[in-house]
């Protein structure tokens, strides 16, 4: 097995993102979303797939926004094929290596509450939690109770006392 790659992805790529978004996102972003993140000069949108760097291998991807101070992951996903074989771990570094060299003092998300594969993702990736937005997103399926999102960051500069 090949190792996996990483690349940024810009518009050529869109009908790969919208096809993995569609496969992993139970609200998957919109195309216009999704062609909005890839031409963003002041985002990034990362790609992590298997065999040679070409549309057909990606695996995931994911959107990182550059704020004033910060920079926000706005959404990630991997097939389902793709799961529990290191492919987000990598792109959530490739988002901390981006967000440092674009000088941004922390990274932020949010998370469901229900989604433990993620917090545990994240925990173990250095993201401390910071607080819970209650009630945040709406249900999955579209019926029952609005879900928390689980706020969490990343400090990327060191504090100057």
């Amino acid at each position: 097995m090949s190792d996996p790659w990483l690349r940024t992805l810009d518009a050529d790529w869109l009908e790969a993102v919208e096809r993995i978004e569609a496969l992993g996102q139970p609200a998957p972003w919109s195309r216009v979303q999704l062609m909005g993140a890839l031409t963003d000069p002041r985002g990034s949108v990362w790609g992590v797939g298997m065999g040679e760097p070409a549309r057909e291998g990606l695996c995931g991807f994911a959107v990182l926004a550059r704020q004033p101070f910060d920079a926000e992951l706005q959404t990630i996903t991997v097939v389902p094929g793709g799961r529990r074989r290191g492919l987000a771990g990598r792109l959530v570094m490739a988002l901390i290596d981006q967000a440092r060299g674009w000088g941004s003092e922390r990274l932020l998300l949010e998370v469901r509450a229900s989604n433990q594969a993620a917090l545990a993702l994240y925990r173990r990736s250095g993201f401390r939690d910071d607080g819970v937005r209650r009630g945040y997103y709406p249900p999955l399926g579209g019926c029952g109770a609005r879900e928390d999102a689980v706020l969490m960051s990343f400090p990327l500069a060191a504090c100057h006392d």
